[in-house]
Parts: structure tokens; sequence; C-alpha cells
């Protein structure tokens, strides 16, 4: 995030959350093709070999799923207040980064909610534009967020 002469009234670094660890990761592959590894032999032994294939396929599959979840929580969003800008950085989860920057006395947060889940979308809008923050947020998070993103937005619109 550039350094702004002014120092921020709020700094949050928003990230996905994951609760599957490395450690969980060779866990679950290892009760898995251990699991499968038994089944096959079964197979094998009752004469259905042609039914192994299947099993090394799950395994592949469950190991391809798990490698694309790890890969996405690397995305993050920095989103930073002062009394004079409100910048909102994504990062993708393959690197790619987009600013957005506004003038926080113009800009308007977008909450919505629903009774039941509680926020559902977040977004900051002004100038004829719109950035959503905090999509892959659970919804506990959102909340929180919410909450201190306004408090923030409110002061620096005392100024």
């Amino acid at each position: 995030m550039p350094e702004s002469a002014e120092t921020p009234l709020f700094h949050a670094l928003l990230t996905p959350y994951r609760s599957l660890g490395t450690r969980g990761f060779n866990v679950t592959m290892a009760l898995f093709g251990g699991a499968s590894v038994l089944s096959c032999a079964i197979f094998i032994a009752n004469g259905a070999w042609p039914v192994v294939g299947f099993f090394g396929l799950d395994v592949f599959l469950l190991w391809l799923a798990l490698k694309a979840s790890f890969r996405s929580a690397k995305a993050s969003e920095e989103v930073l207040v002062s009394r004079t800008e409100l910048a909102i950085v994504k990062t993708s989860a393959k690197g790619h980064r987009s600013e957005a920057r506004y003038n926080p006395f113009w800009t308007r947060f977008l909450v919505r909610r629903h009774q039941l889940a509680g926020v559902t979308h977040m977004a900051v809008a002004a100038e004829g534009r719109q950035t959503e923050i905090g999509a892959f947020l659970n919804p506990d998070d959102r909340e929180s967020f919410a909450e201190a993103f306004t408090r923030a937005l409110n002061e620096a619109k005392r100024g």
C-alpha cells in the first residue's frame, strides 16, 4: 500500500479463511488414499478389477479440489482509510493487483443484509463507480468488518 502523508484511521487486510491447513491436507489425503487402496484390494480380490481406476480418479479429484482451494486462499484485499483518501487494493489468487481510490467525503458504504444470513454484500460507491469489498469473507467476519469500516469512514468524514 503506498505511503500517504497522513496517518491512516483504518487499515485492514482481508484474506479468505481456510480451515484446512497443510497438516490437515496431508491427513485427509492419507486417510482418503488409504481407504481407496483398501477398497481397491477388496474389489480386485472379488474380480472387479475395472473398478480400480475409478478409486484413483476419486483421490485425484479430491487432491485437485483441495489444491484449488489453497490456491484461491492467496487472494487478498487491503483497505486503508485516511481523512483524505480511501484506498482498496485487491490482489487475486494469481497475483494480479487492482486499486480503487476514493475521496472518503463523497463515498457511500453500501451494505446488503439478510434477516437470517446477516451481511450478504458490501461495496464502496462514489464518483459513478462501485467497488465490492470482502466477498470471500464468512458472515461473522463481514459483520465485524462492516461495523469497523463504517466507524472509520464516519470518522474520516467528520474531519
